[in-house]
C-alpha cells in the first residue's frame, strides 16, 4: 500500500457519504454541466489523495477512513472521534460509561450524528451516546463544523452546529464473486470479549444484501488510584472500579439496490440491546452508594433512502425512518419510602424527508429540502405518583431549507436558509411554546493561485438547539417556558496541500480560527433549596479558538513507508453570563485550554506498527476556576502491531494493542477514573 493514497477497489462511481457524494471530483460534478459524451462504467478503481476533500472544503471537514481507524487503537466510535481537532468527548470511564461528543465547546446537544445519511435522535436528552457504536462495520467517519458543502441532503443535516457522519460498509464485489464475509474476535483486559461478523450477498445485478452483528461483554473492573483528598495532596489508595460491567448486542441488515447508473437506494434495519452498570463517582468511604445504578436500553430503527438523478438538471432523494427507544433505569440505594428508584422511558419517532437538486448553470446549482417528523415520549415511575403527572409530550417538526452552491476551479461558495417550525402538545401540565425560526448560513473558499493548492475559507452560521423533553418536562426540574439555545458561529481559515517530492507524496495542513457566541444557554439552577432545581435560560458563553491539523506521508520504498499526523486545539470558552458573579470570565467546565492528538504509522513487508497519542491540558469540573475544581492534564499513549496473512482467497489479520502504555492515572470527568494500561488482541478473517 502506498501512503500517498488510499485505494478502494471495485466500487461504483456513485459512492456516497451519508447519502450524498463524498469525493471532491463528484462534488464538483454535482453542479457542473458537461457536454462531453457520457459512458456507463460499472466498476472502477478509485485513487484519491488523503485530505484532498478536507483541504477543499469551505467549512472545516475532517475524515477518517476505515484504514486510518485501524491504526488508531480504537474500539468504539467514541474512541476514534477523539482524534478530530476541536472535539471533546466527555467520557464517564470504562467501556460501558456514557460518552458524548462536544465540538468547539458547544455541548453534545449541538452536534448531530447521522447514520448512513439519516440523523440519529434522542428527544429525551438531546445527545447521542456514541460509545454504543462499534467500528467493526464502519467504512468512514467524518466531522463537519458548520455544515457540509453538499447541498443535496436532508434538511436535518443543515440544522445543527456540527455534524458527525457514520458511514457503514456497503456491499462491494470483485469480478465473478457473489459473497463476502468477515469474522473477528477481540479479547482484552477487564474481561473484554467482542465477537463480530459481516456478510454480504450479491442477489442480482441490481440487488445486494448485507448482515452484520456483534456481541460485547466486559466486567470492567479495572484498578485505579484514588486521591484521598480533593486537593490532590499525594495521599492515595489503590482501588477497583465497580459496577462498570457492560453487555451489548447489535444486529443490522440492509438491502441495497442499484436500479440503474442513476438510480439507487437502500433499506436498513438496526437493533441494539444493552445492559450495563453505571459507574458512579469515586467518593472516598462511600463508593458503594454510587455503584448501585443499572440501565437497560433498546434501540430499534428502520430507515430507507432513495436517490434518482433523472437528468443533468434534476436529482431527487427521499428518506424515511421509524425509531423506537426504550430505557429502564434502576437505582437500588435511594433515600425514599421504597428504598429504590425505578423508571421506564419510551420514545418514538416518525420521520420523512425529500430533497431536490437543480443544476441551473454550469457552475451554479440550487436545492430544496423539507423534513417532517413526529416525536413522542412516555414515562412510568415505580412506587410514585409521577407517572400520572408526566407530560407525555408530542413534538411536531417541519424543517425546510433552500440552498445554493457555486463551484469553479478556484471558488466554492454555498449559502442556505433553514426554516424551523415546531409545535408541541402534552397530556398534562404546561406545554412549551411553538417555535418558528429562520437560520442563515454562508461559506466561501478561494484558491488564489492556479499552480498552488493554497485555499482561504470562511463561514458564518446562526443556528439553535431546542430544549429537550428532559429540559422541559422532567419531574421536579423541567421548565416548559425555556427558549431555544442560540449559537452564532464564525470561522476563518486556510488549507494547504502539496507533493514536495516523490518520496514525500503528501504534505497538508489546515488552520482555522473561530468564534462561537452562545446565548440563552440552558442551565440548571437551584430554587428554594439545593434539593429543588429548575432549568432556566441565563447562560452566555463566548468561545474563541484555533484548530490546527497536519499530516505527511513518506515512502522510503514501494514496501516501506510511514504516515505522521497530528492535531492541536486552543480554545477559550468563557462564561459571560453575569459580570458581578464569581464565575464571570472563567473557563466553562470540562473544556481544556489546549488539547491535541498525534499518530505515527509504519508499514513494512513484515509487520505494521501504529502509535497514537491523545493529550489534554488542565480542565475545571465546575464553573468556578479554583484549584479544588481543577483536573490535571494528561497524555494517553497507545501502540499496536499487526500482520496480515494471505490464505488463498482469504485474508487473516492479527493485531495486538497496548492501550494507555504509560499507565497514566487520569479522569476526563472528575471522580470518574479512566482505565490504566490494558491489552487487546484481535483476530479477523476476510473471505
Amino acid at each position: 500500500m502506498h501512503f500517498s493514497t488510499f485505494r478502494i477497489s471495485t466500487i461504483r462511481l456513485y459512492l456516497f457519504i451519508s447519502g450524498v457524494w463524498v469525493f471532491p471530483s463528484t462534488i464538483v460534478a454535482e453542479d457542473k454541466l458537461d457536454t462531453t459524451k457520457v459512458y456507463n462504467i460499472h466498476e472502477v478503481t478509485v485513487t484519491e489523495q488523503y485530505r484532498n476533500t478536507e483541504v477543499r472544503a469551505s467549512a472545516p471537514l475532517q475524515i477518517l477512513s476505515s484504514k486510518q481507524i485501524e491504526k488508531l487503537n480504537a474500539l468504539q466510535v467514541s474512541d476514534a472521534v477523539k482524534y478530530f481537532s476541536g472535539v471533546t468527548v466527555k467520557d464517564y470511564g470504562g467501556i460501558g460509561g456514557l460518552k458524548t461528543i462536544s465540538v468547539r465547546s458547544l455541548g453534545a446537544a449541538h452536534t448531530a450524528v447521522s447514520y448512513d445519511g439519516i440523523t440519529l435522535t434522542d428527544c429525551q436528552t438531546g445527545q447521542i451516546d456514541i460509545g454504543r457504536f462499534s467500528l467493526d462495520n464502519v467504512d468512514m467517519l467524518s466531522l463537519n463544523n458548520g455544515q457540509s458543502d453538499n447541498i443535496f441532503q436532508a434538511a436535518r443535516l443543515f440544522a445543527s452546529a456540527s455534524l458527525l457522519n457514520i458511514r457503514t460498509l456497503s456491499p462491494q464485489f470483485t469480478t465473478n464473486k457473489k459473497f463476502n464475509g468477515k469474522a473477528s474476535l477481540k479479547v482484552g483486559s477487564f474481561g473484554l470479549i467482542n465477537p463480530a461478523f459481516l456478510v454480504q450477498q450479491k442477489i442480482s445485478k441490481k440487488y445486494a444484501a448485507s448482515l452484520s452483528g456483534e456481541w460485547l461483554s466486559a466486567h470492567g473492573e479495572y484498578p485505579y488510584l484514588l486521591q484521598q483528598s480533593y486537593l490532590g495532596n499525594g495521599i492515595t489508595s489503590n482501588e477497583i472500579r465497580k459496577n462498570s460491567d457492560v453487555h451489548n448486542f447489535r444486529i443490522e441488515g440492509a438491502l441495497h439496490a442499484n436500479f440503474s447508473e442513476n438510480e439507487s437506494g437502500y433499506l436498513k434495519t438496526y437493533f441494539y440491546n444493552s445492559e450495563r452498570g453505571l459507574p458512579g463517582g469515586t467518593i472516598l468511604y462511600n463508593e458503594g452508594a454510587f455503584t448501585s445504578q443499572r440501565m437497560w436500553d433498546n434501540t430499534f430503527f428502520t430507515q430507507a433512502h432513495y436517490e434518482n438523478h433523472f437528468s443533468k438538471l434534476f436529482s431527487l432523494q427521499l428518506n424515511a425512518k421509524y425509531n423506537h427507544g426504550y430505557l429502564h433505569y434502576l437505582d437500588t440505594v435511594v433515600l425514599n419510602n421504597a428504598g429504590h428508584e425505578e423508571s421506564y422511558f419510551t420514545q418514538n419517532e416518525y420521520y420523512t424527508s425529500a430533497s431536490v437538486l437543480y443544476r441551473a448553470f454550469q457552475h451554479l446549482s440550487f436545492s430544496f429540502s423539507t423534513d417532517a417528523s413526529v416525536n413522542n415520549m412516555f414515562a412510568r415511575y415505580e412506587n410514585t405518583s409521577l407517572t400520572e403527572s408526566f407530560a407525555q409530550p408530542v413534538r411536531y417538526s417541519l424543517l425546510s431549507v433552500l440552498a445554493a452552491k457555486y463551484v469553479t476551479e478556484n471558488v466554492l461558495a454555498t449559502a442556505s436558509l433553514l426554516s424551523t417550525l415546531v409545535t408541541e402538545s402534552v397530556k398534562s401540565g404546561t406545554q412549551s411554546s411553538n417555535q418558528n425560526r429562520l437560520s442563515p448560513y454562508v461559506s466561501l473558499t478561494y484558491k488564489p493561485f492556479n499552480q498552488t493548492d493554497l485555499r482561504f475559507r470562511a463561514f458564518y452560521k446562526n443556528i439553535f438547539r431546542l430544549p429537550t423533553f428532559n429540559d422541559l418536562y422532567y419531574s421536579r426540574i423541567g421548565n416548559a417556558d425555556l427558549r431555544p439555545e442560540i449559537t452564532d458561529q464564525m470561522n476563518v481559515g486556510a488549507t494547504y496541500s502539496v507533493t514536495p517530492a516523490r518520496w514525500m507524496p503528501l504534505f497538508s495542513v489546515t488552520v482555522d480560527a473561530y468564534r462561537n457566541n452562545v446565548r440563552d444557554k440552558i442551565v440548571a439552577m437551584p430554587t428554594k433549596n439545593l434539593f429543588n432545581w429548575t432549568m432556566v435560560n441565563i447562560g452566555k458563553v463566548k468561545i474563541t479558538g484555533i484548530d490546527l491539523t497536519a499530516e505527511t506521508s513518506i515512502e522510503a520504498s514501494k514496501k516501506l513507508g510511514f504516515v505522521l499526523g497530528g492535531t492541536y486545539t486552543y480554545q477559550r470558552a468563557l462564561d459571560m453570563t453575569t459580570p458581578d458573579e464569581n464565575t464571570f470570565g472563567h473557563q466553562i467546565p470540562y473544556t481544556p485550554r489546549v488539547s491535541g492528538s498525534g499518530k505515527l504509522a509504519f508499514e513494512t513487508p513484515w509487520v505494521d506498527v501504529a502509535y497514537s497519542m491523545l493529550w489534554s491540558g488542565k480542565r475545571y469540573a465546575l464553573f468556578q476556576n479554583y484549584a479544588e475544581n481543577r483536573l490535571a492534564g494528561y497524555a494517553d499513549h497507545s501502540i499496536s502491531a499487526s500482520r496480515s496473512f494471505q490464505l488463498k482467497d482469504k485474508l487473516l489479520k492479527v493485531n495486538v494493542e497496548i492501550l494507555n502504555l504509560l499507565n497514566e492515572n487520569y479522569a476526563v470527568v472528575k471522580w470518574f477514573p479512566m482505565p490504566g494500561r490494558s491489552l487487546r488482541g484481535t483476530v479477523s478473517l476476510k473471505f
